[in-house]
C-alpha cells in the first residue's frame, strides 16, 4: 500500500509572518499599549500624590502686594486667597495687602486657605457733627485733636477780628464754607485723609483805607477809627485855644488821607484839632 504524500510544513518565517499580519494581533497589541498606558500614568500619579502627602510648603508673603497680583501667585503655589477685611490706610492706594493669615514664610500644606486683609479703594467718611467744635477755637490746638481723626488741615487766608488771633473764622471743604459765626451746614461727609481749609482770626498785620477824618470831631472820629479795634487814636495835638477837645474838629491827621492810601490794623492816626471848623469842610 502506497503512502500518500505529506503536505510541506510552512517554514518559520512564513508562519512569523501570518502571526504579525493576524488582525487579531494587532487588536490584542492595542489593547495591550492602552493598558500600559493607563497603568503608567496611574502609578505615576499615585507615587506623585503619595510623595506630597504630608508635604509642607513655603507660604509666600504677600504682604504690600496688591491683591490680583497676589491671587495670581497664590493660584500658582497650590493656594488659595480670601479677602477676610478692608480697612483704610490713609496714603495707600486700595487693594493693597497689609496683613495675612497664616503669616508668610509659614509652614503649610498644599490647597491651604490664606486669609489677607487689604486697604479700602473708597475712603471712610466722617459726619461734620462728628467733629469737635471748631468756630472760635484756636486752629493749634484743632489741628492736633484733626489729626488724630486723620483729617489734614491747612491755613487758607486771615481776618481781622478783635478776639484773640489764630482763632477759627471760617471752615472750607472742597471750596465750600462748611462752618463760620453761622453755625455749621448739614449733611456734611469729609473722607478720612481729607483736608479742610481754615481762615483764621488777626489782630494786625492787615492793611485797611486810611480814613478821612478831617472835620469830624474828635469824640466822632475817635468812636469811628477804634471800632472795633481796628484802629487807634494816637497823639491829639490841639491848634489855637481849645476849651473841649472832644466836640473840637480836627484840620490834620497822619497818615494823611489819600484814595489809595492804605495802613495796617491796629495802627495808630495822629490828629491835629481846632476849635474852628476848618473852612473847606461841608
Amino acid at each position: 500500500m502506497s503512502k500518500k504524500p505529506q503536505k510541506a510544513e510552512p517554514n518559520l518565517t512564513i508562519k512569523l509572518f501570518r502571526f504579525l499580519t493576524n488582525k487579531i494581533f494587532f487588536k490584542n497589541l492595542l489593547y495591550m499599549i492602552i493598558f500600559l498606558t493607563v497603568l503608567l500614568i496611574g502609578l505615576n500619579l499615585y507615587l506623585r500624590a503619595y510623595t506630597n502627602h504630608g508635604q509642607k510648603l513655603t507660604l509666600p508673603d504677600f504682604r504690600d502686594m496688591h491683591i490680583d497680583e497676589a491671587i495670581a501667585l497664590a493660584e500658582d503655589k497650590s493656594f488659595e486667597l480670601i479677602v477676610n477685611d478692608s480697612t483704610q490706610i490713609v496714603g495707600k492706594p486700595g487693594g493693597l495687602i497689609i496683613n495675612q493669615n497664616p503669616k508668610g514664610d509659614s509652614k503649610v500644606k498644599e490647597n491651604r486657605k490664606v486669609y489677607v486683609t487689604t486697604t479700602k479703594y473708597l475712603a471712610d467718611k466722617i459726619r461734620l457733627s462728628s467733629l469737635p467744635e471748631l468756630y472760635g477755637r484756636d486752629y493749634e490746638q484743632k489741628k492736633k485733636e484733626l489729626s488724630h481723626m486723620k483729617i489734614n488741615t491747612r491755613i487758607k487766608d486771615y481776618k481781622y477780628d478783635a478776639a484773640e488771633p489764630d482763632h477759627i473764622l471760617e471752615v472750607y471743604y472742597n471750596d465750600e464754607l462748611i462752618v463760620d459765626s453761622e453755625g455749621r451746614a448739614e449733611n456734611i461727609r469729609i473722607d478720612k485723609g481729607g483736608t479742610l481749609d481754615f481762615v483764621l482770626s488777626k489782630r494786625s498785620g492787615l492793611e485797611i483805607s486810611i480814613p478821612d477824618l478831617k472835620c469830624q470831631t474828635l469824640a466822632a472820629a475817635q468812636f469811628f477809627i477804634e471800632d472795633g479795634a481796628r484802629l487807634r487814636m494816637g497823639r491829639v495835638t490841639e491848634e489855637g485855644e481849645v476849651e473841649d477837645p472832644s466836640s473840637a474838629f480836627i484840620v490834620r491827621q497822619y497818615p494823611p488821607y489819600s484814595d489809595d492810601g492804605k495802613m495796617l490794623i491796629g495802627d495808630a492816626i495822629d490828629v491835629v484839632i481846632s476849635a474852628e471848623k476848618p473852612e473847606d469842610c461841608n
